[in-house]
């Protein structure tokens, strides 16, 4: 991997991964058509850059996060199911993460729902997080789950989860993003254990890649975030839907002909 492709990814990362369209498809999507060498650091790249975009909500909702243990508790209890089927899991999800094909029919299954999400859960009653449930939390974290599947999108499936439990599209956004800081600080923390029990220290090269991919990250992050909030109240989750759907079919397409996006 060399300086612009780390810059790229990057910039997907910062891009999509509040967005409910899936940045590990789109990251994956991304380095196939780069031609990027899919190695360890590679892996280790994709989720650690990760950290850039988790600061960035830091950042944006930094009141947020001294308010009340409550807070913390209900992320503790929405971040359970995917400590648990992450581990349980770990191997098969690297397998998928090789796909693009896995992620074209994830890109496209899941399009198809956001093209009816807002009309199935358009009476919200939950506006604020000290109106949820632990047990609300609880059925979030497994909604969260399905995203290990590539292409299926964490914010997506996290913010349909919360819907789903009668939460305001916004709250469902905003509890979608805080659930992202252990989730993802978990995931690249046994990544990065992974990653050192089979290589050696990483090389200067790659840590000044991995810290212009998390700059490049907390930049475009906290651009997307700003501008997902105001779209979604305004428009809801159809024209991402539509856009999932395009893309999934056009990736699916393209491999089912005989088009070699693979991963190297």
């Amino acid at each position: 991997m060399n300086w612009l492709e780390a810059v790229i990814l990057a910039l997907i990362e910062g891009l999509t991964e509040f967005l409910p369209v899936s940045s590990t498809g789109h990251m994956i999507l991304g380095s196939a058509a780069m031609g990027v060498e899919n190695d360890d650091f590679t892996k280790l790249f994709m989720i650690m850059i990760q950290l850039g975009a988790i600061l960035a909500v830091f950042v944006l909702y930094f009141k947020r996060f001294f308010q009340s243990i409550q807070f913390y508790l209900k992320l503790i209890v929405a971040f359970i199911p995917a400590a648990v089927f992450g581990v349980l899991l770990s191997d098969y999800i690297d397998r998928l993460l090789e796909s693009p094909m896995a992620v074209a029919v994830s890109l496209l299954a899941g399009g198809i729902i956001l093209l009816f999400v807002d009309r199935w859960f358009n009476k919200p009653r939950i506006h604020e997080m000290d109106e949820m449930t632990y047990w609300d939390a609880l059925k979030v974290g497994f909604f969260q789950c399905i995203a290990m599947i590539p292409g299926v999108s964490r914010s997506g499936a996290s913010i349909v989860g919360g819907m789903s439990q009668k939460m305001s599209r916004k709250l469902a956004a905003e509890f979608s993003f805080f659930l992202a800081l252990p989730t993802m600080l978990g995931a690249t923390a046994k990544k990065t254990l992974d990653y050192f029990e089979k290589n050696d220290a990483l090389s200067g090269e790659q840590i000044n890649l991995l810290v212009i991919g998390n700059v490049v990250a907390f930049i475009v992050a906290i651009i997307a975030i700003r501008g997902f909030i105001g779209f979604l109240n305004k428009h809801g989750f159809k024209l991402f839907g539509w856009y999932r759907i395009i893309l999934g079919g056009l990736i699916l397409i393209l491999l089912l002909s005989g088009y070699q996006l693979t991963i190297l």
